[in-house]
């Protein structure tokens, strides 16, 4: 049997240095990749190169790239879609699709840091490579519940006023002395920071 091949024509946007920001994903060495980390280097006479850390949405593997002035990177083609967090298991984090209830599994590396807020039920973007799941996307703020957080001593501001919590996933982060145990606070998953309370 002969699959037909469905072409769609669009015009490949190639990504400058000046458009390669975190979160940014361009298609290298035939494969998708999301930015990690930037940092941009002025030159002297005015040139300016991008050095980069990129994750492979595939297989997890962390490059090191550097772009040069004229350099440009593909932007990948990702298909967008909502699903909901079910559970993690062994190295396998698993999902379900939001309209058609199927469920797929991501590898722990795949998912990154976003396992820290992740909770049953927890809506997601998910982004497709030709059509198969290859990484989520959390909202930058996210309500989560506190399950541990020490008294806040009076006086104490060696630290700028700010306690270890623990979040109901496990994860630690920095928040203010007067955050109590069983409260529900928002957090900003791209700085991993307290943002309020809930």
């Amino acid at each position: 049997m002969i699959r037909a091949t469905r072409y769609v024509l669009h015009e490949i946007h190639m990504l400058g240095i000046s458009e390669i920001k975190l979160g940014s994903v361009a298609k290298v060495d035939g494969e998708p990749y999301v930015v990690i980390w930037t940092q941009h280097v002025q030159m002297g006479r005015g040139g300016a190169i991008l050095r980069t850390k990129i994750r492979n949405l595939i297989s997890g593997a962390v490059l090191e790239r550097t772009l040069k002035g004229a350099d440009k990177w593909e932007s990948a083609d990702l298909e967008r879609s909502r699903a909901s967090f079910l559970y993690v298991e062994g190295d396998e984090v698993y999902f379900m699709e939001a309209e058609t209830y199927e469920q797929f599994s991501l590898s722990a590396g795949n998912v990154g840091s976003a396992v820290n807020y992740l909770v049953e039920g927890t809506e997601v973007d998910v982004l497709k490579f030709e059509g198969n799941p290859v990484s989520i996307q959390l909202p930058t703020k996210i309500k989560i519940k506190v399950t541990e957080a020490p008294p806040g001593i009076k006086g104490d501001t060696a630290q700028g006023g700010s306690k270890q919590i623990t979040l109901q996933t496990g994860h630690k982060i920095s928040a203010p002395l007067f955050i109590k145990e069983g409260e529900e606070i928002v957090v900003n998953t791209e700085t991993d920071s307290y943002v309020e309370r809930a």
